[in-house]
């Protein structure tokens, strides 16, 4: 394959957040495995939580804990059966029962308001009980306000009759160990008899020659709550112990998903302390219900992280490429920008280290999109595979290498984005408009009434008719044609209007269809465009806005400062614009005020109107008329007619999707496409660097 020419300039990578981000353990970066955060507690970076999450498998799963020097199996669990995984943490009890539809309907009620009811069962006084809890609290003080908060609920409280909604901790009682699991549950059972709460527990202590299993009775929060409990329990089971520390496993019956009294999963409540693992055969794969089925190669540690259930996928980076390759990247585009991805998505991971605390990576955008096997195919894999091991250096260290998904003709620069300048990082062309390719153009037309907006061309057609300035007027083919707000079909945007068919509209001017490489957003009405800011801004915006313009350009044409009012928004940096405009592509637009119009009074006397003022014309007749029109058109001394609106609004226009930094993705399947291979492309946007294989 041909290498890039000076056509194409050499440049571009990556941005890194130095003042923006903590810095973190790069010695700790990916190397063989990854670790995905996919549910994890972290306030301010990424908070994405369940309480309980469910795991099944085609293949037996294995079931264990992780130490730091290498995991233990301790359990299985068959072939398609559900496991379930919650801390032993403090719950809820919202009410038992020995009924378990009287059950099933306390947990109805409540997840109608939370995901975190659920729905298992013990035995006391040989009768099978049926517990619903609720919550995953961090302390007694928290599960207190949740009671509070249930005993509130009347539907709930209706149901419960005459059961007292309590608090559950994680404080147990200990009877054993027993030598086998047989030998436990008939304890259990001994234990049951006594009406107190009682359950398996699985734990290897220091010292111990392998598994144990043992009898966690009482489930308070305290030890001093202990007390009652011992008594009822010692008179059937002999002397009891506090639960000493160290990881464990307890086990329940779980109803929660089956519903059903004779289908239980089995539920493991984890220690505060403990990391518990989950395998499953090499080359199977393991299914995460709670993110949408999906199923997902390599083991999963679950554990307690500031105070919530962390969820980690733990797999070869090249597994996790796999995933992220398609997920990133149509994997139907050409091979060498498959293979581009794959190096730049190795780098990114191997870069960043461990960026969130216990977990490389993070599954979301945040970080690279990762979905499991569901984003993999043959030609991902083969992307992958062909590279292994391949990664992106600037003087000798693997660089952060970030992508977006178009740089709409033109990559960016660190301080247009974050503020940092970054040596492998400067602006260079990129041929963007590649996905552009096959798309409808469309008409921003005038109708009848005034309205404004724009109809795709497959439902208009020429008139062959003129209007006085020159405009082109056009006739609607359908009956109820969607008149829409920006250039782009939006099943959740209502549309400007609809046209009948016959309707004649005036063409003011022809776009293609809004995509990655250029679109239209807006029209924004001042009140939208404040709420938007009024989260994202450092000093508050005052308003009403009368002018909003664009006052600072980087090196590639993107905006690094607005005024609005004439004062400057403070921002803490410039990718922030894209959010806090309404959510813009790129920051790469430009600003059209729609309410403003120059008008020329007497002698060379110039106004501007910013749309708080009445605006009035003369007529032929020579009467002089106020606009009420929502829309007016204007016309300069070239002939350009420009729509201008009664009341202040904003419309942007821009190219790009994305922060636009390093590798442009469009971009990348465009150089693809005319011939350029993977090396070639990742150092077209990345200056200065070397591909090396470690």
């Amino acid at each position: 394959m041909r290498k890039l020419t000076s056509v194409l300039a050499v440049a571009v990578a990556v941005a890194v957040m130095l003042s923006i981000w903590p810095a973190w353990d790069r010695s700790a970066a990916a190397a063989d495995n990854v670790r995905v955060g996919i549910y994890l507690n972290l306030p301010g970076k990424f908070t994405t939580t369940l309480p309980a999450i469910t795991l099944s498998g085609s293949q037996p799963l294995s079931v264990g804990i992780r130490y730091p020097e290498g995991a233990e199996t301790w359990t299985t669990v068959e072939a398609g059966r559900l496991a379930r995984f919650t801390l032993d943490d403090y719950k809820v009890k919202l009410g038992e029962t020995t009924d378990f539809q009287t059950a099933l309907s306390w947990l109805t009620v409540a997840q109608q308001s939370t995901n975190a009811a659920l729905l298992t069962s013990t035995s006391k006084s040989g009768k099978t009980v049926y517990q619903v809890t609720e919550g995953s609290y961090a302390n007694e003080a928290q599960a207190k306000a949740g009671a509070a908060k249930w005993g509130g609920n009347a539907a709930l409280s209706k149901l419960l009759g005459q059961n007292k909604i309590s608090i559950m901790g994680p404080y147990h009682l200990e009877a054993g160990p027993y030598a086998s699991l047989a030998e436990a549950r008939s304890s259990l059972a001994d234990a049951g008899s006594a009406g107190v709460d009682a359950y398996i527990a699985l734990k290897k202590p220091q010292g111990a020659g392998g598994l144990q299993y043992y009898i966690h009775v009482g489930s308070e929060t305290s030890q001093a709550g202990l007390g009652p409990v011992r008594a009822q329990a010692e008179a059937v089971l002999g002397k009891l112990s506090a639960a000493s520390a160290g990881a464990y496993l307890q086990l329940r019956d779980d109803y929660t998903i089956s519903k059903k009294a004779g289908t239980a999963a089995s539920l493991y409540l984890i220690s505060g302390d403990a990391k518990a693992w989950v395998y499953t055969a090499e080359g199977s794969t393991i299914k995460l219900n709670e993110r949408s089925g999906r199923t997902y190669r390599g083991s999963f540690e679950l554990s307690s992280f500031n105070d919530k259930l962390a969820v980690i996928n733990d797999l070869p980076v090249d597994h996790y490429l796999y995933s992220v390759v398609g997920a990133e990247m149509p994997a139907s585009w050409h091979a060498e920008a498959l293979k581009a991805q794959a190096v730049a998505a190795r780098s990114y991971v191997r870069f960043q280290g461990m960026g969130f605390q216990i977990a490389h990576v993070v599954d979301s955008t945040l970080s690279q999109v990762y979905e499991g096997t569901s984003r993999e195919t043959a030609s991902t894999i083969q992307a992958v595979d062909a590279t292994s091991g391949e990664v992106v250096k600037y003087q000798g260290k693997v660089i952060e290498a970030l992508f977006s998904s178009n740089s709409g003709g033109m990559t960016a620069d660190g301080r247009e984005i974050w503020g940092n300048e970054v040596a492998y990082l400067k602006p260079v062309k990129s041929p963007d408009d590649v996905s552009e390719k096959g798309l409808f153009s469309w008409y921003r037309v005038s109708l009848p009434n005034g309205k404004v907006g724009y109809i795709r061309e497959d439902l208009l057609e020429d008139t062959g008719n003129k209007t006085a300035v020159g405009s082109p007027v056009m006739r609607v083919k359908e009956s109820g044609t969607n008149v829409r707000p920006i250039p782009l079909v939006q099943n959740n945007v209502n549309p400007v209007a609809k046209a009948d068919l016959g309707t004649n509209v005036i063409v003011l001017e022809k776009v293609v269809q809004s995509n990655e490489n250029s679109w239209v957003r807006g029209p924004f009405t001042s009140a939208q465009l404040l709420e938007s800011l009024k989260s994202r801004v450092q000093t508050p915006v005052s308003g009403p806005i009368q002018s909003l313009k664009v006052t600072g350009t980087g090196a590639s044409g993107r905006v690094t400062s607005i005024s609005v009012n004439g004062k400057t928004v403070d921002i803490r940096y410039p990718d922030m614009f894209r959010s806090a405009l309404g959510g813009l592509p790129s920051t790469r637009f430009e600003v059209d005020e729609t309410a403003k119009v120059s008008v020329q009074g007497s002698g060379d006397a110039v106004k501007e109107r910013s749309g708080t003022e009445k605006l009035y014309v003369i007529g032929a007749d020579g009467q002089t008329k106020a606009v009420e029109s929502e829309n007016f058109f204007v016309m300069n001394g070239s002939g350009t007619i420009r729509t201008a609106t009664k009341d202040t609004a904003y419309r942007f226009t821009g190219t790009g999707y994305g922060h636009g930094l390093g590798l442009s993705q469009y971009g990348a399947k465009g150089l693809a496409e005319q011939g350029y291979d993977y090396q070639s492309i990742l150092k077209y946007y990345y200056k200065d660097i070397t591909i090396v294989k470690e």
